[in-house]
């Protein structure tokens, strides 16, 4: 995590100096009764001590970003609401991935819904008056071109500050969770959300046979066809850190082109899917057809193993944020037990 609290506070002792002055003068004055007593009491008051809460990091676009207490947040990522949720703050905005796909459960009250995350109304953002807004910097737009990148003068412009984050593994989620549990202040929801998955993480990986190596073939599935992931991607980093070996990186040429041939040839021990868009069974759908149509489906060690798996989507297609020792556990069970 890149970022630093710059917090100044000056602490001073205020003293409290009493000084009681009599004098007893007696005056006399025509006309007037006359004893007097006079008593003065003198306190010196001094300013008391400011604290600043402001605090400063370096975004995922390399731009420093400074908050200071933010009260009324804007995320535009379901899974970016939610962190900033498990880090101890609230959200009056987040966009529609929020609401419908990953099992975020929101508690924020009364949050606004701010268009989907590849197109944000940047109008009722706007208009939600926020002092912090949650970007991704990874989105793209159904034009292909950056979906959030663009939002960011626009929202400058206003007086809004910006941070942009790309969140593709468990390491990426636990420094953002480091800076937001730093801008809330709260390093116990840090450790809970954060430090103990990662411990829990760990302990899985050392389950792991020492002399294991499953091959594994990772693929994506919606209505318009089937692409095959590496391990760079989500799940895919999950499965090499747990001992397998993705046999995309073997055979590069079907990142670009499925063949269903070629998967033969490969023959997996494992084959895992995950269903995209908002229709599991549509998404399915496709890869069923042409898998069943070609009888050497069947074949494979996977299919005769028991071992083509469908991956839940809260846990490997949006990012499972405080659960991610779940989906690392539910991995290591398919491939060892």
């Amino acid at each position: 995590m890149t970022g630093a609290t710059e917090t100044n506070i000056t602490d001073k002792l205020t003293r409290y100096d009493r000084r009681a002055v009599r004098a007893g003068v007696f005056v006399l004055i025509a006309a007037v009764l006359g004893l007097g007593l006079v008593g003065c009491a003198q306190t010196v008051d001094e300013p008391e001590p400011t604290t600043s809460s402001a605090y400063t990091f370096t975004d995922d676009l390399g731009n420093t970003v400074t908050v200071d207490n933010p009260q009324r947040v804007v995320a535009l990522m379901g899974s970016f609401a939610n962190a900033w949720e498990l880090a101890g703050g609230t959200l009056v905005g987040a966009t529609s991935d929020a609401f419908e796909f990953g099992g975020y459960e929101l508690t924020s009250p009364d949050i606004v819904q701010v268009g989907d995350f590849s197109s944000p109304n940047i109008e009722e953002i706007i208009a939600l008056e926020p002092d912090f807004v949650i970007l991704t910097s990874a989105a793209t737009g159904r034009d292909g071109a950056a979906a959030q990148v663009d939002l960011k003068d626009t929202l400058e412009s206003s007086g809004i500050t910006v941070a942009y984050f790309e969140v593709v593994d468990f390491e990426d989620y636990l420094r953002q969770l480091r800076i937001f549990t730093d801008i809330t202040g709260r390093d116990d929801l840090y450790k809970v959300n954060g430090q103990d998955v990662a411990d829990e993480i760990e302990s899985i990986k050392a389950e792991v046979p020492a002399d294991a190596e499953p091959s594994v073939l990772l693929m994506t599935t919606f209505s318009g066809g089937t692409r095959v992931q590496n391990s760079e991607t989500q799940t895919g980093i999950m499965l090499e850190e747990l001992g397998a070996n993705n046999l995309a990186e073997e055979h590069p040429s079907v990142l670009r082109d499925f063949s269903l041939e070629a998967v033969i040839e490969m023959n997996p021990d494992f084959i895992f899917v995950i269903p995209m868009g908002n229709d599991d069974e549509a998404a399915m759908k496709n890869l069923t057809e042409e898998t069943e149509a070609n009888p050497a489906w069947a074949t494979l060690d996977a299919v005769q193993d028991g071992n083509f798996i469908t991956l839940a989507k809260e846990l490997f297609r949006f990012k499972p944020n405080n659960n991610w020792a779940e989906a690392y556990r539910t991995l290591f069970n398919y491939l060892y037990q």
